[in-house]
């Protein structure tokens, strides 16, 4: 009787392994939806003006979207967090390094559905031209999955 417990046991330890897999793959699996050329996006206001970083970015890198200013024109909406740290005196002094450090994290929903279609997250540690960097760096990316879909 024991063995058949045993056995009974193992089944229903693979079978609850099988489904959280499949489940934690539904999970992890890519958005259904991509970003197409010529998309209207807002980008919605961020802190300390990141915003306009990353506007100007866009149109730098030429990404294909096209930037509207209200959100009732879009079909995407960017949003994103931003901080910047400029260099402490004694980074200074004892490096000679005066970059700051850039951390940003943007995504980008589908307004109708509000799936998240996509997001990047950037980290400088020494950045020369401060919130400019890591926007350019997310704006990079950004065109990268557009025309690479």
């Amino acid at each position: 009787m024991s063995n058949k417990a045993n056995v009974v046991n193992i089944l229903v330890l693979l079978i609850a392994a099988s489904v959280s897999t499949a489940l934690a793959g539904e999970k992890n699996a890519p958005p259904s939806q991509k970003i197409p050329k010529g998309a209207k996006v807002f980008v919605a206001p961020i802190a300390g003006g990141y915003d306009n970083y990353l506007k100007d970015a866009i149109a730098k890198k030429k990404v294909p979207v096209e930037i509207v200013a209200s959100r009732d024109q879009a079909d995407y909406e960017i949003t994103g967090t931003s901080e910047s740290q400029k260099a402490s005196t004694a980074k200074k002094v004892i490096l000679g390094n005066w970059h700051s450090r850039e951390e940003a994290s943007i995504t980008v929903s589908n307004i109708k559905s509000a799936e998240v279609v996509w997001a990047y997250s950037v980290h400088e540690e020494g950045s020369a031209h401060g919130q400019r960097s890591s926007a350019e760096s997310c704006a990079k990316h950004l065109k990268e999955v557009i025309e690479n879909q």
